[in-house]
């Protein structure tokens, strides 16, 4: 099992993720209002501005501080650089 970094010590495991989505559109923001609502979403922002969700496999729903860029090049595996966090 492969895992990818989120930032601030929080990893996912690169298999189950779907997606990867800019929050900025209201549709993605329902769907972060709905996780929430629901007990599935995971906030592993540390209190920062969200600016990548995830979309896993079980449902469930991540956001993460990163930027969408570079988690994918972490999963592609060309790292990524940390000035993001």
């Amino acid at each position: 099992m492969k895992l990818v970094s989120i930032g601030y010590g929080n990893m996912v495991a690169a298999e189950r993720i779907i997606s990867l989505i800019s929050p900025d559109s209201a549709p993605i923001k329902r769907l972060i209002q709905e996780s929430r609502d629901t007990g599935m979403a995971i906030d592993a922002t540390y209190g920062r501005k969200t600016r990548t969700v995830i979309i896993m496999d079980s449902g469930h729903v991540v956001l993460s501080a990163i930027v969408t860029d570079t988690l994918a090049a972490r999963i592609n595996g060309s790292g990524g650089n940390e000035e993001d966090e």
